[in-house]
């Protein structure tokens, strides 16, 4: 992947920063999002010249001493995040999951007090394990828009599409991603007309997939850079404006440190 660009001067108001992160969603110039845990690997990403911080629930909640998908308490989810919101000079859009159970007009209080330009919301209801009905989920994301328009608060929410991620976790993909489009589709378009700056089909890599639906999208859409999607520049080629990396550099960078205790001296030996 290309190295970064250096990033425009930073906005030290959050309107500018809500601005800069909407404008910086451009399909087929991909804004790279290396997904942060805490303030020093955000304070990495900064200086690395990513213009943009993103968090990651996973990674933010491994290093609270929870698993993802709303085990760790909101509560502490959000300081984390606002944590890393004040470590650093560029926009930052927080992972808030599917909201923690908040109404919108809080989960928005919460993400305005803490200077996050942006957001993930997903449609994944994590009390029952199932998606969210998509028309339900929309006027909730409708809801969220609102409250932020009432405050004058530019918020840039990217609403993820959990569709081929919950065909993923269950196993069942016999049928293909490609049969999962119509689907994902109806949701996307069901988000973007309540609001949604940007659609986020998680886990979806297929070829086939990606051009169907990128072809039908409603506006600018959010791919997971995951090992068996296509390459950076393929994904800029099918006019994809965002791509992230979730939690996989916090399990790498994990793997890492293992590596580096493995060789102190000392270190027990194996087996």
């Amino acid at each position: 992947m290309p190295r970064a660009e250096q990033p425009m001067t930073a906005p030290t108001d959050l309107e500018s920063r809500c601005g800069m992160l909407r404008s910086l969603h451009v399909p087929g110039t991909p804004l790279v999002l290396p997904n942060a845990w805490d303030a020093a690997s955000a304070r990495a990403v900064e200086a690395a010249g990513f213009p943009v911080v993103a968090t990651t629930s996973r990674g933010v909640a491994a290093s609270l001493g929870y698993e993802d998908h709303e085990r760790a308490p909101g509560e502490e989810m959000l300081a984390a995040a606002a944590r890393i919101a004040t470590a650093v000079n560029v926009p930052v859009t927080v992972d808030a999951e599917a909201g923690y159970g908040m109404e919108p007009t809080d989960v928005v209080a919460r993400l305005k007090e803490m200077g996050a330009a942006g957001c993930n919301l997903e449609d994944t209801n994590h009390v029952t394990g199932e998606l969210r009905d998509p028309a339900e989920h929309g006027d909730w994301l409708r809801a969220v828009r609102a409250a932020a328009s009432d405050q004058r608060y530019g918020l840039v929410i990217n609403a993820r599409i959990d569709v081929f991620l919950s065909a993923f976790v269950s196993g069942d993909q016999g049928k293909g991603q490609a049969e999962l489009v119509g689907e994902a589709l109806r949701r996307g378009h069901a988000y973007a007309e309540a609001g949604a700056d940007c659609v986020f089909p998680i886990f979806v890599w297929e070829p086939d997939a990606l051009d169907s639906f990128m072809s039908e999208a409603p506006g600018p859409v959010n791919v997971l850079q995951i090992p068996p999607a296509p390459s950076h520049a393929k994904l800029a080629e099918l006019g994809v404006a965002r791509i992230s990396y979730g939690g996989l550099l916090h399990h790498d960078a994990m793997e890492h440190f293992g590596r580096l205790l493995e060789s102190l001296p000392g270190a027990p030996a194996e087996g």
